[in-house]
């Protein structure tokens, strides 16, 4: 397993927010190590609060510099009520359960990202259009432009928000279970990797004869990577 520990340079700024508490020396305010795991998970969870409520929503997330952008359904009340509303955005990737020699020891290995900004609603129909067409493009690249073009409608039907970072922090988890000194307990331990990766790719009930799986798309199986 590749070392992920954070690096210690401090970009973003140290908040009683963001302040890592606990195992402090597994976080890191550095924009480097913020953004890769930005980069690294498609999935992240979106936290508002709506008429004193909590909601947390998951969806696809993109980054371009220090803004993160995510989309819905321009029906979604969440979407709706978000403009200008400070948001919580947060990444998690699992790398492996630790399995140490008593129970208190067990932990996991994991990659987290915690960032902090305003969400704002893009309304100019060609901008919001072309976010879209940035996103798909970072998942697949090549493809947009083999896609049937977007409707109007289909655009008018979809939100995308942007937040610019102000606040962020990473934490990271890797390693071997801590309890080194019990080495001698008669018990196994060590840490079960997991991972993530594409599978064989499974064609949609109805396509038509003759349609290969492009490519590029071919490829990124091949690669095994999420992003």
């Amino acid at each position: 397993m590749a070392d992920l520990s954070p690096l210690s340079t401090d970009d973003y700024p140290t908040t009683e927010r963001t302040r890592v508490r606990r195992e402090h020396h597994r976080g890191s305010h550095a924009q480097a190590d913020v953004h890769a795991i930005l980069d690294a998970a498609p999935l992240c969870h979106v936290g508002y609060v709506i008429n004193s409520a909590p909601y947390v929503t998951p969806t696809l997330h993109w980054r371009e510099g220090n803004h993160v952008y995510w989309h819905g359904s321009a029906a979604s009340r969440f979407l709706r009520a978000a403009e200008d509303m400070p948001v919580c955005l947060t990444c998690s990737i699992m790398d492996g359960y630790v399995l140490a020699r008593s129970a208190f020891y067990h932990s996991v290995n994991y990659r987290s990202a915690m960032v902090f900004g305003k969400a704002c609603l893009l309304e100019d129909t060609e901008e919001k259009a072309d976010a879209l067409r940035r996103f798909v493009e970072n998942l697949f690249p090549g493809r947009w432009d083999s896609l049937r073009p977007m409707t109007s409608q289909e655009v008018k039907a979809t939100s995308v928000l942007r937040m610019e970072i102000e606040e962020a922090t990473a934490k990271v988890r890797n390693g071997p279970p801590g309890d080194a000194d019990e080495a001698d307990v008669p018990v196994w331990a060590g840490v079960l990797p997991v991972r993530s990766h594409l599978a064989p790719a499974q064609a949609a009930p109805g396509l038509l004869d003759g349609i290969e799986l492009p490519e590029p798309l071919a490829a990124l199986i091949q690669s095994g990577r999420l992003r």
